[in-house]
């Protein structure tokens, strides 16, 4: 019944368990093999892996499954590479090409995301989000699913610019850039129309805003760019009577109470955002899903992962809308033995 506990979060009833997802741990195929009983690996047959993958997360009671479909791929080839370390098993993630199509930061502030990408045909979007909500309804039959939308604002600028030419530009001209930033939600917002037309109830809402140790552009800011962007474009999704679940890496514990207020109904964090804080003051009214620290997992003694796991259902059990989660995965270097410690832990705390 992982459904009915995961749509009882999302709508803040109280469950007899607590709801949990996870978000990388169905690729660590030695972790699926252990529980699964199969034998997949990074070089499988796609199919095989989708099957192994499919039956983790029914044997691990996913009641809450992440996605978006809408990630760099909309911005075609005018976008920055930055390179990628080795993150999946066997380093099958790995990219080392690095390229920008900006030659200066002027060229940036210059920028006009609508003049070179275009708008897409509002149909063809609202198709693609529907395929997408089905196959996830059709792969994971028994979770809350979703589609959305990975380059909401600030994720969108990094994919498009770049870390070096998005920090010297906001560094050069703040306003200018916040002028840019403006164009770039002005450009997205048909997307997130297509999305209020969608099949999907839930919507995950992905910007990744912050670092782990907060801001990295002044706090103003994104309360006079960010965040009034945020309340134009979700207004048609609120409108649509979507359930809104945004995530943003790193600690953005300093801008909770700003990304509430635009509208969003539940929060994903990482173990650097204060989940403590959100419980106190949005326990009754939003879900919010945590916040397990993965290097525990990677690191920790079984006394260590049972206190992790302890201290995020001290703080979430109370809520109705808790989701538990390690934030922000389970890489495929974590120990199998801790993984699966984790689990029992996690089974054995689970009931209110």
């Amino acid at each position: 019944m992982s459904y009915k506990h995961g749509l009882a979060a999302i709508q803040l009833e109280m469950s007899d368990r607590v709801p949990r997802t996870e978000y990388s741990a169905h690729f660590h195929w030695d972790l699926v093999n252990k529980v699964t009983g199969k034998a997949v690996t990074a070089h499988s047959p796609q199919a095989l892996q989708q099957e192994a993958s499919n039956a983790f997360v029914k044997a691990w009671n996913y009641d809450f499954f992440w996605n978006i479909l809408t990630y760099n791929e909309v911005f075609g080839d005018f976008k920055t590479s930055m390179g990628h370390a080795s993150y999946a098993a066997e380093g099958t993630d790995f990219n080392n090409q690095i390229f920008c199509p900006f030659e200066d930061p002027e060229d940036v502030l210059d920028f006009d995301p609508m003049e070179q990408y275009g708008i897409r045909d509002r149909q063809q979007i609202i198709q693609d989000y529907n395929a997408n909500y089905d196959k996830m309804v059709s792969d994971y039959p028994e979770c809350v699913n979703m589609t959305g939308i990975y380059v909401t604002c600030m994720s969108g600028l990094i994919e498009m610019l770049g870390w070096d030419m998005l920090l010297m530009a906001a560094g050069i001209d703040s306003k200018g850039f916040g002028e840019m930033t403006n164009r770039y939600a002005k450009w997205i917002s048909h997307y997130f129309e297509g999305l209020a037309e969608s099949k999907s109830p839930v919507v995950m809402i992905h910007d990744d805003i912050v670092w782990t140790q907060g801001a990295f552009l002044k706090p103003e800011w994104y309360r006079q760019y960010i965040f009034p962007n945020y309340k134009k474009l979700f207004e048609p999704l609120k409108e649509a009577g979507k359930k809104i679940i945004y995530t943003s890496d790193g600690n953005y514990t300093e801008f909770i109470d700003d990304i509430a207020a635009t509208g969003v109904h539940g929060f994903v964090l990482e173990p650097s955002t204060d989940m403590a804080y959100i419980a106190e003051k949005y326990g009754k009214t939003h879900s919010f899903v945590g916040n397990a620290d993965t290097r525990i997992l990677l690191y920790g003694t079984k006394q260590d992962i049972e206190q992790e796991v302890k201290r995020c259902m001290d703080i979430g059990k109370k809520c109705p809308g808790f989701i538990m989660a390690v934030g922000n995965h389970i890489p495929p270097n974590t120990p199998v033995n801790n993984a699966l410690w984790y689990n029992e832990i996690y089974e054995k705390l689970s009931k209110r």
